[in-house]
């Protein structure tokens, strides 16, 4: 009996491609003599001129000889055409010729890098156990390695042919290293989104690296980056340098959210809120409570703290103002004044994130710098975001693993709405996301969303917060499996799987772009959009043709 690696995959519940892809290990591993061994979900990221390619092997299988036999298993209907054999996956048109020139181009350059003199065999097979191919001379493969419904019975003696079991144990355990060091083996989603995060955490902290080597004094630095360039990274990186140097630093934002999710990886010593909490601060520390049930609250409450001096309990040696883009000029001057003589000043933005409509604040004698690479959010959404937004065509798509194209489910009326949120749901379980992995951020705000007050979705519980704070200030939320916030409430997040829901527009405006830039940049790795007709026939006029996936 073959080895399989990793293991644990008789115990995986799964249905669909991947039920079809583990009963073919079943085949396989029994099929197969214990001079092979398998590996499947063989997920893979390298830098080749400068780009990143992510992908994913079905199968590798590799004899006691250390060569090398690449399976790309296709399940279900395939189109045959011109351009060869055509997978639909995921929304768009998959080349199979192109897919598996892909793998054997750039795998077969990494192991020849670390093999030096040495060399392997490098074999593949095209398997579709579901279809008989018609035209095997135009598919753009070679017949041969063709495993079609009509021999998927003689998978298992194929590969002993294509790749005989050899002896060469020296060789074979370099092999085997570089697929399991190398390649990074990743056996499940989960798994890959921890990879990720380190990923986007190492790339995007140049920002911080190098922003930080700039000296000037006064230090006034205004930082405009687009979403997911590392403003954050270097917000905390600030932040600790500050308390480390045995200095007090005050971080500013606008949205709780974002504050609550800062103070949970910050060090003690500094003061990290709102700018409306602070002026809450510096109310009671005078001894006054506000009274939010007033109308004008917020704006009242700010009037009051206004006319209070800060002193030295509110006087700070780093102010790090985040969210720059929803400052008005008023509340520029009220947080400029908590900074001391010689404090050390930065002002971070990303004008696409303004979804209030203020005019940009006024900085004169600043120093500015501007960041235009987005290191979180899968390629296909800068890509689309790009279409989108041609005057914004300098933000750069720089995320370190690429993934599948965005999502479109579309519903014509509201009552159809939780139908097609329910789908994506499914779709997102399907590709391996787990429920914590997973966010419903909602077009709308609070008030006028279907969805955040809703308890139960289909067979999923959903989790909101409630509106109120417990005792030490922690957000309190429903019980639930999903997330579901509004695009207002989850600015400055983000999370794996994302699905952007009740959008509906009549026009797609300069606001509703950036309404939709915010959304969707909160992805990490996947992306749906549940859209109303009418939007989705806005943004399809803008990207030049149908939208993937949309019904």
């Amino acid at each position: 009996m073959a080895k399989v690696f990793p293991d644990g995959w008789r115990e995986l519940e799964a249905s669909g491609a991947a039920q079809r892809e583990i009963e073919t290990l079943g085949v396989l591993s029994a099929a197969l003599p214990d001079d092979y061994t398998i590996y499947h979900s063989v997920h893979w990221t390298c830098l080749e001129q400068g780009f990143s390619i992510y992908g994913d092997v079905d199968f590798a299988v590799v004899n006691r000889a250390g060569d090398l036999l690449f399976i790309e298993q296709k399940s279900g209907f395939l189109n045959e055409g011109a351009d060869g054999l055509m997978k639909r996956q995921s929304g768009r048109s998959v080349q199979v010729a192109a897919e598996i020139s892909r793998v054997l181009h750039v795998l077969g350059g990494r192991l020849a890098a670390r093999l030096g003199e040495a060399r392997v065999r490098l074999e593949y097979l095209f398997y579709c156990p579901d279809y008989h191919i018609r035209e095997p001379q135009s598919a753009g493969l070679e017949a041969a390695r063709i495993v079609d419904a009509s021999r998927r019975d003689r998978l298992a003696a194929l590969i002993r042919e294509v790749l005989p079991a050899g002896d060469d144990a020296e060789r074979a355990l370099t092999v085997h290293r570089f697929l399991r060091d190398v390649i990074r083996l990743e056996p499940d989603v989960s798994a890959l989104i921890g990879h990720a995060r380190t990923m986007i955490t190492r790339v995007a902290g140049g920002l911080a690296h190098w922003a930080r080597q700039l000296d000037f004094q006064p230090f006034r630095l205004r930082v405009e980056g687009t979403a997911g360039s590392g403003k954050t990274q270097l917000a905390l990186a600030e932040y600790r340098a500050a308390i480390e140097a045995g200095k007090r630093p005050l971080y500013l934002c606008y949205n709780r959210p974002l504050a609550d999710q800062f103070n949970r990886v910050a060090p003690e010593g500094g003061l990290a809120l709102t700018f409306h909490a602070l002026c809450d601060r510096m109310l009671q520390a005078a001894g006054r409570t506000p009274d939010f049930g007033r109308a004008n609250a917020f704006d009242l409450l700010v009037e009051e703290a206004a006319a209070l001096p800060p002193g030295e309990a509110f006087t700070f040696e780093v102010l790090i103002v985040d969210e720059g883009q929803d400052f008005s000029e008023r509340w520029r001057d009220l947080a400029l004044r908590h900074a001391a003589t010689q404090a050390r000043i930065l002002w971070l933005e990303d004008p696409l994130q303004n979804l209030y409509g203020r005019s940009p604040v006024v900085l004169p004698g600043w120093v500015s710098l501007r960041a235009d690479s987005n290191f979180r959010s899968p390629r296909a959404v800068v890509r689309m975001l790009r279409e989108l937004m041609p005057g914004n065509a300098a933000i750069e798509a720089a995320s370190p693993i690429a993934t599948s194209e965005v999502g479109f489910l579309v519903y014509q009326d509201g009552a159809q709405m939780p139908e097609r949120v329910k789908e994506a749901i499914r779709l997102c379980y399907s590709e391996g996301f787990r429920k914590e992995d997973l966010a419903i951020v909602s077009w709308r705000g609070r008030e006028n969303s279907q969805l955040i007050h809703l308890d139960r979705l289909g067979a999923n519980t959903l989790k909101h917060f409630t509106g109120e704070y417990d005792l030490l200030g922690e957000a309190l939320y429903t019980d639930g499996d999903v997330l579901v916030e509004s695009v207002y409430r989850f600015k400055g997040q983000s999370a794996p799987a994302v699905i952007l829901a009740e959008v509906d527009l009549e026009e797609l405006d300069e606001r509703a772009l950036r309404k939709l830039f915010v959304g969707a940049t909160r992805a990490m790795l996947k992306l749906v959009i549940v859209l109303s007709a009418r939007a989705d026939a806005q943004i399809r006029s803008r990207l030049g043709g149908p939208a993937d996936g949309a019904e």
